[in-house]
């Protein structure tokens, strides 16, 4: 896998071309297979669905100057393809179940807490407000409003998806070292 591929908006463009010739039917076929995907993700028990059906579209679009001229078919089938693979490797990497742990230490959490509050302060302010903007809402306005977001800041919706998962990797990594130099 390719760590330094990113989405483009033309790659996204030919993904969508390859959809359908039509713009607004490519757009509907794209939101449905990304559904499907995430389904297909949680169904079978994946707790980052989301993440590997964005992962299983971009592999899907990186190899698609290699398949487009020869693949034949409905291209959802292709995505599914990649999804299975995109899944056993979820398997092969999926930490073994963790003891539940003790009941929460308030000094901890205030500890945590603090850790986060650096680390978010240390972002970027662009990158700051997309991730304090990202976690904002609950359930239909969730997704509304990182739809206007996205549009706000004029890229593509799955790109802002990428873009905060990245970001959240980042802070998960600051608040750790964080604890563990609290702790040392």
């Amino acid at each position: 896998m390719k760590k330094d591929w990113v989405l483009t908006q033309e790659s996204f463009e030919t993904l969508l071309a390859w959809l359908s010739p039509d713009r607004d039917e490519a757009g509907k076929r794209y939101e449905n297979i990304r559904v499907r995907l995430i389904k297909i993700f949680a169904c079978r028990g994946c707790s980052e669905s989301e993440d590997l059906a964005d992962e299983t579209i971009n592999r899907v679009t990186r190899k698609l100057s290699e398949i487009q001229d020869t693949f034949t078919g409905d291209p959802a089938l292709y995505f599914y393809g990649v999804a299975n693979k995109v899944h056993l490797e979820y398997l092969r990497k999926k930490p073994k179940p963790v003891p539940l742990p003790s009941p929460p230490d308030p000094e901890r959490l205030e500890q945590e807490y603090a850790c986060l509050e650096k680390c978010v302060e240390q972002l970027t302010s662009t990158n700051r407000t997309i991730m304090l903007q990202y976690y904002r809402e609950e359930k239909r306005a969730k997704i509304e409003h990182r739809k206007q977001l996205a549009d706000q800041l004029g890229i593509a919706l799955n790109a802002l998806r990428i873009r905060a998962h990245r970001l959240r990797t980042v802070l998960q990594g600051c608040v750790k070292t964080c604890l563990q130099e609290a702790t040392a």
